[in-house]
């Protein structure tokens, strides 16, 4: 494969994300998000501190300084980010953390409370101001008023209280970097031009069934390559 140059100081809006093969194998990709070019890839075993952290240390020597990157909630990966890029702007995905919360609270939750917070998460999507984020965490914090000692009075045990008790965690955890975009254009409020691109990725990584291990890393490497050196990946 022909050596890749990047003048990676001019990255400062960056997209970051994983998606796994069958449990084998982890793709990680690193996108800028003005071009849409896939600056990093990376096929490992898991996505984790371990594998994620010299990925983006060899970036930083080689000039990466991110000024903001719009990634999922995986503590790990943020803390490794944290320790190279001490000072960027995290933006938490919109989108995942939508999903993750609307799977915790099913679709048809059986409580008042559950049925409340899901349709706080469903208004996720439609902020676009100041003015609708900060209807959005007043309205959580009234839930959080309302709902409290509801919430500890369950059993511990029952499926109710798990997934109110997951939601919570997720949602204030991720509140006080979920609304960085709205400050500054340039930063998007999800990842899905990475899960666009994942998703294109293995439609025509499925036309190839049968690739033994070591060709399908090299399959991946290639199309990253390619889509890399295009001008746009929005195709």
């Amino acid at each position: 494969m022909p050596p890749v140059k990047f003048d990676y100081s001019q990255y400062k809006y960056l997209l970051f994300d994983g998606t796994y093969f069958h449990k084998q194998g982890c793709l990680i990709l690193l996108m800028d998000a003005p071009t849409q070019k896939v600056i990093m890839n990376a096929y490992v075993a898991t996505e984790s501190y371990y594998t994620v952290r010299p990925l983006l240390s060899r970036l930083n020597g080689l000039g990466l300084r991110p000024k903001a990157l719009i990634m999922d909630g995986h503590r790990m990966i943020i803390r490794a980010i944290r320790e190279i890029w001490a000072t960027v702007t995290i933006q938490r995905c919109i989108y995942h953390i939508q999903r993750e919360g609307l799977r915790w609270l099913r679709t048809y939750p059986k409580t008042e409370a559950g049925k409340e917070l899901r349709f706080l998460l469903r208004s996720l999507p439609g902020i676009k101001s100041i003015e609708k984020r900060d209807q959005f965490i007043n309205q959580y914090a009234s839930w959080i008023t309302k709902y409290k000692q509801f919430v500890l009075s369950l059993p511990s045990s029952t499926v109710a209280y798990k997934d109110l008790k997951k939601t919570k965690v997720l949602i204030s955890n991720a509140i006080p970097d979920m609304f960085h975009f709205l400050n500054d254009s340039k930063i998007h409020s999800t990842t899905n031009l990475l899960e666009s691109f994942f998703s294109r990725l293995k439609a025509d990584f499925r036309r190839h069934r049968g690739l033994s291990e070591s060709h399908k890393q090299s399959y991946l490497r290639w199309y990253c390559y390619f889509k890399g050196h295009q001008k746009s990946n929005t195709f």
